[in-house]
């Protein structure tokens, strides 16, 4: 066995070296070369191509691909890359046709287009900030004042929809194939979720699994909490809040419908649903009334379901429904903000685009989505003193974080700021949005507060954060003026020393009314009788109320977000009304 030299040399790579080709594969070379060669001489061995510079071989493989698919992808200037595939076959065949490596392709050359493409990206990201910069010299017009260096996320306003609806209409399934048409959901998530409906044998729920992430959601088929999402349009930025439907859960459907702008009602066209929903029992009156209850004046009815068999987009159906529905929602809600289209929500039909005329023949209006981009926004104070009723509060690294929506008013980072009804002061260090850090939440923006100088047990759901120059108002005796809508079979009549659960913004309250003080005319608002005795369903009532806690509280005319309230009793909704006066702690 020969012995290794441990002296020799190390090995050394010689690019200039040709590679190695075997003899079958030269042959065809040799036979061409040697018709060129005078006979008898032997061929002379073709020389070594000289390497060209780095940029202009990348260019050279760049160019190609380059102008096959750029027009379609990207709006920057495109850099050069080394042997740049092109993104897909209809993309490429779409634009102009690549041209040889060594001569330029006819028409505008590659960094014309690329330059083009980019100062119009320019132009809009620039129109972008000349919106910001006008939003915030406002701000600053309207005595709001910013520190400098603070900028604005985004100058496309936010909204919040809230689907409602009675059980199993279809809430959480049009709220996930949303996301999926809107592309906030891949299709690796996708695949997971049906395969574990077809593991409970619920095949045709794997969309509403996107929203019911419990595990007890999943297995019941029904929605428990308050789901909530993000999806975005040209137009606007949505968070979307999935509502549960069941009777039991009214709470937590409150909780979700008074953060809400817009109000979306699924009703359920397929044969006996509607009617389920809609008779004495069904939860799709009570939704509604609590839905224009909680500040929502705008409302989108959806009739869903319309791919079923029993139904096949039968347009007397659609009709049917509308008509019995629209003589009890036009008691709370004006035609003129009440918009009616027909959907599906398992096969995605007219939600992100129109259908088609072989899905639907007589349909001609828009899709969810344009419905939703349309729809006439919620004006808010920007100038107003900041009000954000909290949610929840949770503790992330030694940060104690609130949850809430901002009502009134501007938050910004650095500010500081007081919680009622404890008093308790502290500083806002800084801001999520959709779990994005920002610098400034305008009203209507669903926002994580990251705070300073507040313990776990000062920051709890029904607590307000404000200004300290300008607090909300703290009470525990307030007057209010609602109109009773139920009553329980075993009580019937409301009178002095009635208790029952108060619902306002996100406080939860057990109260009392103390006093009727009188019964007031439906229409015109006249007093009709003073000190009444009682009073039955159907009346208007003015009234003074207490709770055992001070509460945080504002008069329905300062701001209407925290002067909406709901009277509950065993579990059903007794009143609707609205603060009117204040006797302040």
């Amino acid at each position: 066995m020969p012995k290794l030299n441990p002296n020799a040399k190390p090995f050394r790579f010689n690019p200039k070296v040709r590679s190695f080709v075997p003899r079958s594969m030269r042959q065809s070379n040799q036979e061409t070369e040697a018709k060129d060669q005078v006979p008898g001489s032997k061929p002379t061995p073709a020389p070594a191509p000289a390497p060209a510079p780095a940029v202009e071989k990348e260019n050279k493989d760049d160019s190609a691909p380059a102008e096959s698919w750029e027009d379609g992808v990207d709006s920057e200037p495109v850099k050069a890359k080394p042997s740049t595939p092109p993104k897909s076959k209809s993309t490429s065949s779409s634009g102009p046709a690549a041209a040889p490596a060594s001569t330029p392709a006819p028409g505008p050359s590659k960094s014309s287009k690329s330059s083009g493409k980019g100062s119009s990206s320019r132009g809009s990201s620039s129109k972008g900030a000349d919106k910001k910069a006008a939003l915030l010299a406002e701000l600053n017009k309207n005595g709001v004042k910013i520190p400098d260096g603070l900028k604005l996320h985004d100058d496309r306003p936010h909204c919040n929809v809230v689907f409602i609806g009675h059980v199993d209409a279809g809430k959480s399934t049009l709220s996930g194939q949303l996301l999926l048409l809107t592309g906030q959901v891949d299709q690796r998530t996708i695949e997971k979720y049906e395969r574990e409906a077809k593991e409970k044998n619920r095949e045709s729920w794997y969309l509403a699994f996107i929203m019911d992430t419990n595990e007890e959601e999943r297995a019941k088929g029904k929605t428990v909490e308050v789901g909530r999402a993000h999806f975005e349009t040209k137009k606007r930025r949505y968070t979307l809040l999935d509502a549960p439907g069941h009777k039991n859960y009214v709470p937590n459907m409150i909780s979700g419908a008074a953060q809400a702008d817009i109000g979306v009602l699924i009703i359920s066209a397929r044969k006996s649903e509607f009617e389920a929903g809609f008779d004495r029992g069904g939860q799709t009156r009570e939704h509604a009334m609590l839905a224009k209850t909680l500040g929502i004046s705008r409302l989108v009815v959806a009739i869903n379901k319309m791919d079923e068999s029993t139904v096949k987009w039968n347009k007397k159906r659609y009709d049917s429904i509308q008509k019995k529905l629209a003589s009890f929602l036009k008691k709370w809600f004006k035609p003129k903000d009440t918009v009616w289209l027909p959907v599906s929500a398992y096969t995605g039909d007219n939600l992100v685009k129109p259908m088609d005329k072989g899905v639907c023949e007589w349909y001609n209006g828009p899709c969810l989505l344009d419905v939703l981009d349309n729809m006439r926004q919620t004006n808010r104070d920007k100038k107003a003193g900041l009000r954000i009723p909290i949610i929840d509060r949770y503790k992330d690294m030694g940060t104690v974080c609130a949850l809430g929506k901002v009502e009134a008013g501007t938050l910004y980072k650095g500010q500081k700021v007081v919680v009622m009804p404890t008093g308790s002061k502290g500083e806002c260090v800084g801001i999520l949005v959709n779990e994005k850090a920002v610098d400034i939440a305008l009203p209507g923006e669903n926002v994580v507060i990251q705070t300073k100088g507040f313990d776990d047990n000062q920051l709890l759901g029904g607590f307000v954060i404000c200004e300290p120059e300008r607090p909300c108002r703290k009470c525990v005796s307030f007057e209010a003026q609602f109109r009773v809508t139920e009553v329980l079979p075993h009580k019937p009549l409301i009178t002095s020393g009635y208790t029952c659960i108060f619902h306002c913004h996100t406080v939860v309250a057990e109260c009392q009314i103390k006093k009727l003080n009188a019964i007031l005319d439906k229409k015109s608002g006249d007093v009709l009788r003073k000190n009444p005795r009682y009073a039955k369903k159907g009346d208007v009532i003015k009234v003074k109320m207490r709770v055992k806690q001070s509460i945080s509280l504002e008069c329905y005319k300062d701001f209407s977000q925290l002067g909406r309230f709901t009277l509950r009793d065993e579990g059903k909704t007794i009143a609707i009304g609205r603060v009117t006066k204040i006797k302040e702690i």
